[in-house]
């Protein structure tokens, strides 16, 4: 059995709203974070370097080029897509240059939902709505926040530049508008344990979200935590301790909240390690495995 039998999975739920499970086609679409132009600070965050899981990031094609080379990529896979603006802060400009974005990516009719990657402390109210007017035309639209973890010490040790209170606000404001929110979580930071990635879990939920992503750590070339792993100072999760906390994580979560994804991958040679993080679906696999012996989604809520 795969991992639909076990989660409440985004692709699982596209199938049942659209008839298919829908293609997420990421574009690259020049935004810079401010955390990295001198606004916040620069360098970025601790473990960033964008080109490990975005395959258009450098890229000189326009949105729509983007989105064409997408689709030739999920032939035969998909009829309808999602455009997904995944690089960098992709609300981190003004107003007038996000919309002509955003409607160049979902002027094909092919283009069922939009997917806004970005930081909880470039949410402003303007964005939200605008956010909103897409999904009152039917747009299926999910705001995405990289929090990583809700620990304090651990976003200042990553160099995050915002603190949990930015991400509260933000989450609320955007479900009052009526707009989905996905938060990523990172397992495996620099001083956490299992005990942290419970409580940064259970301080999201009680938040109120809608989806989740969770990723393993994994140190790649051009990040700061390289050369912390260079120098022996960086311990990271086996694949067996990730598959355990990720699943925990999973049987403490209630059914009605979606699952984007459970693990992610790189390829080397930008990633650096752990070695396991280079093969995409071990870690999956992995993660089944804990699932099918211990319990599924919500296993652990009472009632």
């Amino acid at each position: 059995m795969g991992l639909d039998s076990h989660v409440n999975t985004f692709g699982l739920q596209c199938k049942l709203k659209y008839g298919e499970r829908l293609k997420k086609l990421t574009i690259d679409a020049k935004f810079t974070c401010p955390n990295r132009d001198g606004t916040l600070g620069l360098g970025g965050c601790t473990f960033c370097n964008v080109e490990s899981f975005s395959h258009e990031h450098g890229t000189i094609d326009s949105i729509a080029e983007q989105l064409a080379k997408g689709r030739e990529r999920a032939k035969g896979k998909s009829s309808k897509f999602i455009a997904y603006f995944q690089a960098y802060t992709s609300t981190y400009d003004e107003y007038c240059v996000l919309k002509q974005k955003y409607d160049e990516a979902i002027i094909d009719t092919d283009i069922v939902g939009l997917c806004v990657g970005t930081r909880p402390d470039c949410v402003p109210d303007q964005v939200i709505e605008l956010l909103a007017s897409y999904q009152k035309r039917g747009i299926e639209v999910w705001l995405e926040l990289g929090l990583q973890s809700a620990n304090p010490a651990t976003l200042k040790r990553i160099n995050r530049g915002h603190d949990f209170d930015v991400y509260l606000d933000t989450v609320n404001r955007a479900r009052q508008a009526g707009i989905k929110v996905c938060t990523h979580l990172i397992l495996g930071l620099p001083g956490e344990t299992h005990d942290d990635y419970l409580a940064t879990h259970k301080a999201v939920i009680d938040a109120g979200v809608d989806g989740l992503k969770l990723h393993p750590l994994h140190v790649v070339e051009g990040s700061t935590m390289a050369k912390a792993w260079r120098a022996g100072r960086l311990e990271l999760l086996s694949l067996s301790d990730y598959a355990f906390s990720v699943s925990e994580l999973i049987r403490y979560t209630p059914k009605d909240i979606i699952f984007h994804r459970v693990t992610a991958y790189a390829k080397k040679p930008i990633l650096l390690a752990p070695d396991w993080c280079a093969f995409r679906w071990d870690g999956l696999v992995a993660i089944v495995n804990n699932l099918e012996k211990s319990g599924g989604q919500g296993h652990y809520i009472v009632g």
